[in-house]
């Protein structure tokens, strides 16, 4: 699988982050097999890309408070 080109995407911040610089994280939307994601605070680090039906299943998770500890 090849990478995605991401040279000009639009990033957009999860909901869940806030104002302060805290925890945050960037997804990129546009790519039908894929979800990259980064770290809003290092925006020329990495970038991983996760299978868009694996990423769902994360955000449904998250969402429903399946994943505290």
């Amino acid at each position: 699988m090849r990478s995605p080109d991401l040279t000009a995407v639009t990033w957009r911040k999860s909901s869940y982050s806030n104002q302060d610089g805290g925890q945050c994280l960037e997804v990129a939307d546009g790519f039908a097999a894929v979800v990259p994601v980064r770290d809003s605070k290092n925006a020329h680090g990495p970038v991983l890309a996760f299978a868009a039906d694996g990423w769902s299943s994360f955000v449904s998770a998250v969402k429903d408070g399946d994943l505290r500890a």
